[in-house]
């Protein structure tokens, strides 16, 4: 299975990024991790700070699933939101921290009413809890 791996913007931060929040391990890090346990499928990975370039990505249409990290777009990019609605294929949205317990504004997602899944506060281990999921 060819899994598509979507991180929003500021995502490319992750390991130095308020490492209290989204922890220290690199983006890097977690897909040679993920890469090494799950050595029958290709996993792509993708991230942007640019929400249009996020959405071009998305309509290459070249993957069989999707997991998604919107970052900050998230909670207000109804573009995101509506590429996803047309995304026929199985796809789930992923937070490393737990947006239910973050500021107000962090506690809505106009993003996973279109995904099949949304996995919250799991630290990085949500990206391998997605694709197990993915999986079944």
């Amino acid at each position: 299975m060819k899994v598509l791996i979507v991180n929003g913007p500021n995502l490319n931060l992750l390991g130095t990024r308020e490492p209290e929040i989204y922890g220290s391990t690199s983006m890097e890090s977690c897909m040679e991790t993920l890469r090494s346990e799950f050595t029958s499928d290709e996993l792509d990975y993708y991230q942007s700070n640019i929400e249009g370039e996020i959405i071009n990505r998305l309509q290459e249409d070249n993957f069989d699933a999707l997991v998604i990290n919107p970052g900050a777009y998230t909670h207000y990019s109804y573009a995101i939101a509506d590429c996803l609605k047309n995304i026929r294929k199985p796809k789930i949205e992923v937070h490393i921290s737990n947006i239910y317990k973050r500021e107000e504004f962090r506690q809505k997602s106009v993003t996973a009413a279109n995904t099949d899944a949304v996995l919250s506060g799991f630290g990085m281990d949500g990206y391998r809890l997605a694709l197990l999921s993915l999986k079944k």
